[in-house]
């Protein structure tokens, strides 16, 4: 018999693409499925972006780029976030990625091991706990309340910091709960962690575009003294709608890039050629195309939390960014894994159960709010209807 190594063997999953391929599979079988569990927008790729790959492809970009991108995307990359955040990058930090997820398992790779320890957000993204466990280090939770919107607690995180702790992940707006950090906190947390140098960070900004009713994105490359620990993910995925593409960056310390750039060269060597000069127009070029998204899905976010708190059992807190919601239906008396499977079987409602983001996770729902408004409506009349005994 082949013997697996365990911690491939023991590997955890993202649910929300199971569900998908179980929601096609009754697609395939006539079922009408109205698929609020992946975390994918429902808009097009914008068409100068699709036509930066595609003139790409017209001008014989077919081979290897440098393993790091090219330097017109990593240029790009720098002068896009010093815009946004007022911070100044060096392109020379920045590594394109095919995808974000990669910075994750690099930064656990870089900072993980048997003895090692790595705090990540629970409920959060379910790719942070397995990436910390493939690399041999202990995966230690701090738990996000609904009573604080799902945001951190500096001094309770730095609390959990030990002489093991290797590696703090951070993710706001966050993934699966819609919560945004406040910047006080954020402010605490860096001020703490001037305490703790050998501590290194992974800010995953991802949906750092997506917030709303006046708030502001508080990224941590405004904070100067934080940045010899500070590893940033973002991407194109959601911001312009670029899933398919498979396209993230990351920016590294001064200390790190080389190793970064050298798992790369082992790991993939370079990202997809055309996808780069695509990436330079979507962040060189108009960005109408964002604003109407995240309006659209502010409207959205409106229209699910009401509908959602008008359903006995379930409440939902407003979600202040990203495109999920995550309402709490413990009132429900159904758990979070056998109302997921029971509204997709039954009700025809794709949605994630809270437990596969973690174990604080029970007693919530994941929807995604990155589809029609006619969608969105119609999955919550299902969903009440079920609950209601009256599907």
């Amino acid at each position: 018999m082949l013997q697996i190594a365990p911690r491939v063997a023991g590997i955890g999953t993202e649910t929300a693409f199971a569900v998908l391929a179980r929601a096609e599979a009754l697609r395939a079988q006539g079922r009408e499925i109205i698929n609020l569990g992946i975390g994918q927008p429902d808009f097009p790729t914008p068409d100068h972006i699709v036509a930066a790959g595609r003139e790409a492809l017209a001008h014989g970009r077919h081979g290897y780029t440098p393993a790091a991108g090219i330097p017109e995307l990593r240029e790009a990359v720098a002068r896009d976030l010093a815009r946004r955040t007022g911070a100044a990058v060096d392109s020379a930090a920045v590594l394109i990625t095919p995808g974000a997820k990669v910075t994750m398992f690099f930064a656990a790779q870089m900072f993980g091991g048997p003895g090692a320890e790595i705090l990540y957000p629970n409920p959060g993204f379910p790719i942070y706990e397995s990436a910390i466990a493939l690399s041999g280090a202990r995966p230690v939770p701090y738990r996000l309340e609904a009573s604080t919107g799902f945001s951190f607690d500096a001094e309770a995180l730095l609390a959990q910091i030990t002489p093991a702790t290797r590696l703090i992940i951070l993710n706001s707006p966050a993934n699966p709960t819609g919560g945004v950090t406040p910047a006080e906190q954020i402010d605490r947390l860096a001020a703490g962690l001037e305490s703790h140098p050998a501590v290194a960070v992974l800010s995953d900004e991802i949906y750092d575009r997506f917030v709303y009713d006046g708030r502001e994105h508080r990224s941590l490359l405004q904070y100067e003294g934080l940045r010899s620990q500070l590893i940033l993910l973002n991407g194109w995925s959601k911001t312009y709608a670029m899933t398919g593409w498979r396209l993230g960056y990351s920016v590294w310390p001064a200390a790190l890039f080389p190793l970064a750039e050298r798992l790369a060269i082992n790991c993939y060597s370079c990202p997809n050629a055309a996808a780069q000069y695509a990436g330079v127009a979507a962040l060189e070029g108009p960005q109408e195309s964002v604003e109407e998204m995240v309006a659209a899905f502010d409207e959205r976010r409106q229209v699910l939390v009401t509908a959602l708190n008008a359903i006995d059992g379930v409440a939902c807190a407003t979600p202040g960014g990203a495109f999920y919601a995550f309402p709490s239906i413990k009132e429900t008396g159904f758990d979070s894994r056998t109302l997921q499977d029971r509204l997709l079987t039954e009700a025809g409602v794709a949605t994630i159960s809270g437990t596969s983001f973690g174990a604080y996770g029970e007693g919530f729902l994941r929807l995604s709010y990155a589809s029609s408004l006619d969608d969105i409506r119609t999955a919550v009349d299902r969903i009440r209807a079920f609950l209601n005994g009256s599907l």
